[in-house]
């Protein structure tokens, strides 16, 4: 019946002889393919007559399982091949509905769903489906929410079906992941597979819920799909090598923080204590590639890996022909790029170096360090940051801001407004482009002066301008 409606007038004599006939064509299929295909596999294109069947295929797909709940030890031929033509049939629907699912705004994309929709298609023949298995998650988000409910009572997220909240305090947050780990861990024990890591049921999101058993990528797509339920966010990285959760613990901004400083410092740490260890070197030795710093001691990691693991050539080859071109355009640079306010190009800039400002949509305080007359990042930076969706787009300037949560962005004019009431911003490169606070805006040093010459009076007569106006 979930094929039909209870409001439709259905004539059920027609539907009858559209399922008997249907029966009869599956028959006839099914008895061709011994014929056609016994001294072969079933190849791409043996399911071309399928693809144009003349008549619906749900009645072809019961059918089909008529043919293989066939009683006793007959009839084994038949069902062979009615499973093989199952199989094709349920995959090609499972993979449109994949293709819908990607041409989707990413905002309306579920994780949970992309998985299960992957697990569908290895397993076209078990019956898994997105709200079974959402139905399990939502067993495990209560689990959490009874313990969060011990710890605290008043939790926004305790309500039941609260829905995806978004949690702004950080303690609100840390309590969330604790009462998860409690559940996950210490109660169901969840754990990952070490003992037989390959094994294709460690990707398969059903089966992860019944073995509670997984690989870091579905443990993931569990694990950030409760915390989003019960207001906590969590963002996947796909490292090389490896794959990780991130703890958004503020408000979410347009990042571009180039200093990685952490990753050096533990990559150091570990190389440190284990100097040939080649998948960290060549770690390093990317990161080093793609921040654009010390080229040189790239060539000297790569020529280590190379005399270490002979096998790494092909990845060692390209690093360093790219590296030696990148050291070959670093001669050739004439200086760095001198911005004049003046010029036609830069028309747009409202804002300069120096002042302190707000982002209007996401609330932290930053300085601006430098800016461009439009977005200067790459096609995918605009895509992931969704910029697009802005009024402007990336066809506006966009301004270098040192935040006070230590981070460093690449914002959007439009986000941008005074502050009405200036601070000093924590972050630890302010020393790096300023010499001073002076209580209202931050004074360029000379190197950031040298870079926007036209800057600092138009900072200083900003600033003028918004404090004696009492305008913000």
């Amino acid at each position: 019946m979930k094929y039909y409606s209870h409001t439709d007038s259905v004539s059920w004599l027609e539907e009858y002889k559209a399922r008997h006939n249907a029966g009869l064509e599956a028959q006839r299929i099914v008895a061709s393919f011994s014929k056609r295909f016994f001294s072969e596999h079933v190849p791409c294109d043996g399911f071309s007559d399928i693809e144009t069947l003349g008549c619906p295929s749900h009645f072809f797909e019961d059918e089909l399982m008529c043919i293989l709940n066939m009683e006793g030890r007959k009839g084994l031929t038949w069902k062979y091949y009615a499973k093989k033509i199952l199989y094709f049939l349920r995959q090609q629907n499972i993979l449109k509905n994949l293709k819908e699912y990607l041409q989707r705004p990413a905002e309306q994309q579920s994780f949970l769903e992309g998985a299960v929709l992957i697990d569908q298609y290895c397993n076209p023949l078990s019956d898994i489906c997105l709200k079974s298995v959402q139905a399990q998650v939502d067993e495990i988000t209560d689990k959490v929410r009874k313990v969060l409910r011990t710890k605290n009572p008043r939790h926004p997220s305790v309500a039941s079906k609260a829905g995806e909240i978004l949690i702004p305090e950080v303690e609100l947050q840390r309590q969330v992941l604790d009462a998860m780990n409690c559940v996950l861990y210490e109660q169901l024990k969840y754990k990952g597979n070490e003992l037989d890591y390959y094994n294709s049921l460690n990707s398969y999101i059903h089966q992860v819920l019944i073995r509670r058993t997984g690989i870091p990528i579905s443990l993931s797509v569990l694990y950030l799909t409760i915390a989003r339920q019960l207001g906590v966010k969590l963002e996947p990285v796909n490292f090389p090598s490896h794959f990780l959760l991130r703890w958004c613990q503020g408000k979410e901004g347009e990042s571009t923080d180039q200093s990685y400083q952490l990753l050096r410092d533990s990559l150091d740490l570990y190389l440190a204590m284990y100097p040939d260890n080649v998948q960290h070197l060549m770690l390093q030795a990317r990161l080093y590639f793609h921040l654009g710093i010390w080229p040189e001691k790239v060539l000297d990691i790569l020529q280590h890996i190379q005399a270490l693991d002979p096998s790494q050539h092909g990845a060692v080859g390209y690093l360093v022909q790219h590296t030696l071109e990148h050291i070959e355009r670093r001669k050739e640079e004439v200086g760095p790029e001198v911005k004049h306010r003046s010029d036609e190009k830069h028309k747009e800039v409202c804002f300069s170096i120096g002042l302190i400002m707000k982002h209007k949509r996401y609330g932290y305080n930053c300085v601006i360090y430098g800016w461009d007359p439009a977005c200067m990042m790459g096609h995918e930076w605009i895509r992931n940051m969704n910029v697009h969706s802005l009024p402007h787009g990336p066809h506006q300037p966009f301004y270098n801001v040192l935040v006070e949560d230590g981070s460093c962005r690449y914002a959007a004019q439009e986000n941008l407004e005074y502050n009405s009431e200036p601070r000093e911003i924590p972050h630890p490169d302010i020393g790096r482009y300023f010499s001073e606070f002076s209580g209202t805006h931050y004074l360029a040093n000379t190197e950031l002066e040298l870079r926007y010459p036209e800057d600092l009076e138009l900072t200083c007569s900003t600033v003028q301008k918004i404090y004696s106006s009492g305008k913000e």
